[in-house]
């Protein structure tokens, strides 16, 4: 091309080249085999420049690179680098990479769980290591130039997102930010936040998939795109997808068939494979199963494959599914170079151990190509899953949806079982981000031509809703900042209550909230301009009409309120009387479907609060159970009751009485007849109203009749009127009550916080006191009951062992909270203490109901949980790892992620630790290494 330029334009050419190499992109890019893409360019000048960049692109294309740019910079600049993750996983596989490419005197690992060369220019570590740092001061900061946040959009996660804007926020301002996020439809809300905190920020936002994404849906047999080829309408040069109109004719042809109406009769009958036989044979299509699936993807070419299943039990049984179907997608070669990276990565683990996890079962898998990976493991061997799957020694891999948030494993296809999930509460539907976070994982940059998502047919399905799954990229970033109790103390040490205040107000959550207001402000001022338009329809020639109006709705209200008064009062009435009956009683019951005579069996529960399993529990009034003369045996409500019931009779019920036994009730109730049929109950005739009697309604009726606008014509006119101002004025009041209180509602949260700790003595003014140092160093959800367990001496006498089970109820959190059957705890010292830590959280919760601190809100302290101070207890104990995973009924994995995080709080505790005529600190240390020993101890990833 060049011998077409003139000379002016290859000497203009020229100096553009020069210029390029002269910067420090050009080397950087002369590192990698395959050439930056336009967006990663982009981010990388921008950076260059001294601009803080958010790059918001798909998975898998490549956004790391523009981490990997900062570090570039940072080590030619001489300055510091971190790279923060979200979780410990993702921390390791940077550092691997990193020092691979630096070599590993320049790089350096934070995790909580390992330290490595801590001192190096450039440390990859987990978000809330860099927090602590932050409110520590550490030394750490000096020369730090740059700090990488992947995965930035984590700060929507309700329990860790603040810890992301905590950082953002208290950054130096000399530090420069790369923001590495998905693909989010609010990138450039948060890149205004961004600029308004950090300064100078380039947003670049990347829809192109590297990777071109099919989308397929797998119904029986046959793979159906969800798609038509994308058609230019009418020459206009416009390109739009159509919904594959095979896949909506199959879908309504199977909505309509109908089925044999004896399966609904004999359905509990028939084991689950002979439902489904049945099924298949009348139905065209099925869902296929699960090695189906994976036969099917491995002759269309379309394996490595991650099926998504949302249940790790689920997962551990669909590989169990795929060996009993005899499915092998390794040869031999494979298999040997799978035995050999397993045994060398589990090694260090005994013998004794890998019987108890499974390990042989699990190889087997591994072998056939086939594995599991989901939280319940141990993080070993999901490493080893993580590692074979990168290699290609293994082709199918089931997980849980964990696996899609970081970990860097791609795969050429991507399987949904089902569109549903549980989120901790019901299954519910999985949303278009979600949707699109998981089947990012689909094409290997650099190895696949195409990705491929693949939905599993299912009854009912609606293809033109998963279209619209598919199709969408709404995933907004919300924020989940909220003000704990330690960021409180922090916060006014450094900085102090009014300057904390102020750096609050600058948090995402506030910006996104006033962003929100701005709207409501626009109907309120359209509400104000319809009201004006109403005060002028019911203004009245004779007097004022606000004013007869206000009087007539004074009038209404007091009159609704007296009704009420007066049914609240039967009720009670009705109530204290249902309270007197007793085992014998004949009453006539007033109204409802059992009305009538009725003999009394059981009076039932009286009114008020028991003490129930999670404190008091209200009951409505009594219940009483009762035999009616229509021989029923019926438990009656107070709604049954809406006046007062005497008894106008007693009988007595025979000891053999058997209320299930009809020749009894039939017994019964022919006595009931015989004894009382004759009786005529009392009619309770219609009182005299309260507002026939009542002095406001009398002067409010005077003063009305004697306005002046109580004679106009056009009275009941103006009246309506009237009461549409009043409606619109209402609602408006309500628009302003919401436009309060969105306005400053992180700094009204914190002064809250703070206005409680400074009860607690925990800050006075801006002074941070000995118990507020205290807190400041510990992190974690029930900060300050650990605080105040340490102040009331509550650990002190415990050992090692009893310690930890004490720990491990500030950070266990039972996945099925409502479980009836209490948990096993130590018996002595411990059982003490944890009875203790109740009771001071009790007066906790006392405390945040009283300064209106919000557990509901994602503020405050959750009652400790006392499911794994057992199992913490016996292993700090030295029991064995076969004996305490069956008393736990919990998998390797869980109890390896349960034991680290009581490990982080112990280390917490021994450094918060009064020094002196304390046991506790010296005790939290011999409890970690009590507890980080076997299976804990040698897997790297918490």
């Amino acid at each position: 091309m060049t011998e077409y330029l003139s000379p002016a334009e290859r000497y203009a050419a020229a100096r553009i080249r020069a210029a390029e190499e002269a910067t420090a992109l050009a080397p950087f890019r002369a590192l990698y085999e395959f050439d930056l893409d336009p967006f990663q360019i982009e981010a990388c000048q921008a950076l260059e420049a001294g601009k803080g960049v958010l790059v918001a692109a798909p998975t898998g294309s490549g956004k790391t690179i523009v981490g990997e740019f900062a570090v570039h910079l940072a080590l030619e600049r001489g300055r510091k680098c971190f790279y923060t993750t979200p979780i410990k996983a993702l921390s390791n596989q940077k550092y691997a990479d990193l020092a691979r490419r630096y070599g590993p005197d320049k790089v350096g690992l934070l995790t909580g769980d390992n330290t490595v060369n801590p001192g190096a220019p450039v440390i990859v570590m987990t978000t809330e290591v860099l927090r602590n740092m932050l409110y520590a001061g550490s030394q750490a900061l000096r020369g730090l130039g740059y700090v990488v946040m992947d995965e930035v959009h984590y700060l929507s996660d309700r329990f860790r997102g603040a810890v992301w804007e905590e950082v953002i926020i208290h950054l130096p301002q000399s530090v420069t930010l790369v923001s590495l996020s998905a693909t989010v439809s609010n990138a450039e809300e948060f890149g205004d936040w961004l600029d308004t905190v950090r300064g100078d920020t380039e947003v670049i936002v990347s829809e192109h998939r590297p990777v071109p994404l099919w989308q397929h849906v797998l119904a029986g047999r046959r793979m159906y795109d969800l798609f038509e080829e994308e058609t230019d309408h009418g020459g206009r040069g416009t390109t739009r997808r159509e919904v594959n109109p095979d896949l909506v004719r199959l879908a309504r042809m199977e909505n309509q068939r109908t089925y044999n109406p004896a399966d609904r009769r004999r359905g509990k009958m028939m084991r689950e494979a002979d439902r489904e036989r049945e099924r298949r044979q009348r139905s065209r299509v099925w869902t296929p199963t699960r090695p189906e699936v994976i036969e099917r993807l491995d002759a269309e070419g379309l394996l490595p494959a991650i099926t998504f299943i949302f249940s790790r039990a689920g997962c551990e049984a669909a590989v169990q599914q795929c060996m009993y179907a005899g499915l092998r997608l390794n040869d031999e070669e494979g298999r040997r170079q799978v035995r050999e990276i397993v045994e060398t990565r589990t090694e260090s683990i005994p013998g004794e151990d890998l019987q108890v996890l499974g390990y042989y079962e699990w190889l087997e898998g591994l072998e056939r190509g086939i594995a599991a990976h989901h939280a319940g493991m141990l993080p070993t061997f999901k490493e080893v899953v993580e590692e074979l799957f990168v290699r290609g020694l293994v082709k199918a891999v089931f997980a849980t949806e964990t696996l899609a948030l970081g970990i860097n494993m791609p795969a050429r296809s991507v399987v949904l079982e089902k569109l549903v999930k549980w989120n901790g509460e019901q299954h519910a539907d999985i949303t278009p981000g979600e949707y699109t976070q998981l089947t990012g994982r689909a094409g290997r940059r650099g190895i696949d031509v195409e990705g491929h998502a693949v939905v599993l047919w299912q009854r009912a399905m609606d293809p033109e809703a998963l279209a619209g799954l598919a199709g969408t990229r709404t995933y907004p970033l919300r924020s989940s900042f909220k003000p704990s109790y330690n960021m409180a103390v922090n916060l006014v040490q450094q900085f102090g209550s009014h300057r904390s205040r102020e750096l609050l107000e600058t948090s995402f959550a506030q910006f996104q909230a006033d962003k929100s207001v701005v709207g409501i402000s626009r109907q309120v001022q359209k509400n104000e301009e319809g009201l004006e338009g109403y005060r002028e329809g019911m203004s009245c020639h004779l007097g004022d009409f606000e004013d007869y109006a206000r009087m007539r709705r004074e009038l209404k209200d007091r009159e609704t309120e007296l009704a009420k008064q007066g049914a609240a009062q039967r009720r009670v009435a009705a109530a204290s009387a249902l309270e007197k009956l007793k085992p014998g009683d004949v009453i006539h019951v007033p109204t409802g479907k059992f009305a009538g005579l009725a003999l009394v069996l059981d009076p039932g529960i009286a009114a008020g609060r028991t003490n129930g399993h999670r404190g008091f529990e209200h009951h409505d009034g009594p219940r009483p159970l009762v035999l009616t003369a229509e021989r029923q045996v019926k438990r009656l409500a107070s709604i049954d009751f809406p006046v007062p019931v005497e008894a106008l009779e007693r009988m007595r019920i025979p000891k053999s009485f058997n209320p299930r036994s009809p020749q009894s009730r039939r017994d019964l109730a022919s006595a009931l007849r015989t004894k009382a049929g004759h009786i005529v109950p009392d009619r309770h005739g219609k009182q005299r109203s309260a507002a026939a009697d009542d002095r406001e309604i009398a002067r409010l009726r005077t003063a009305l009749r004697a306005h002046p606008c109580h004679g106009c014509d056009e009275r009941e006119d103006h009246a309506r009127w009237a009461e549409r101002y009043h409606r619109l004025q209402r609602d408006t009041r309500q628009l302003e009550r919401r436009i309060e209180g969105r306005t400053n509602t992180i700094a009204r949260t914190f002064d809250r916080i703070v206005a409680l700790l400074t009860e607690l003595d925990y800050l006075r003014e801006d002074e941070v006191t000995q118990h507020g140092k205290r807190l400041a160093r510990l992190y974690g959800e029930l900060d300050l009951l650990a605080s105040e367990c340490l102040r009331d001496r509550v650990w002190e006498g415990l050992n090692p062992a009893e310690l930890a089970a004490c720990v491990s109820a500030l950070v266990f959190e039972a996945r099925q909270s409502d479980d009836a059957v209490a948990p096993r705890v130590p018996a002595g010292k411990a059982k003490i203490a944890l009875g203790e830590m109740v009771h001071i959280w009790g007066r906790l919760d006392a405390l945040e109901e009283q300064f209106r601190i919000n557990q509901a809100e994602g503020v405050g302290q959750r009652e400790p949980d006392f499911g794994f101070a057992w199992i913490a207890h016996q292993w700090a104990l030295g029991r064995g790892l076969d004996e305490v995973l069956r008393e736990a009924e919990m998998p390797a994995g869980d109890f390896v992620r349960w034991c680290k995080q009581v490990i982080d709080v112990l280390g917490q505790i021994a450094a918060a630790a009064p020094r002196e005529n304390s046991t506790v600190g010296t005790n939290a240390r011999k409890a970690v290494d009590a507890l980080l020993r076997g299976v804990v101890a040698y897997s790297s990833v918490g």
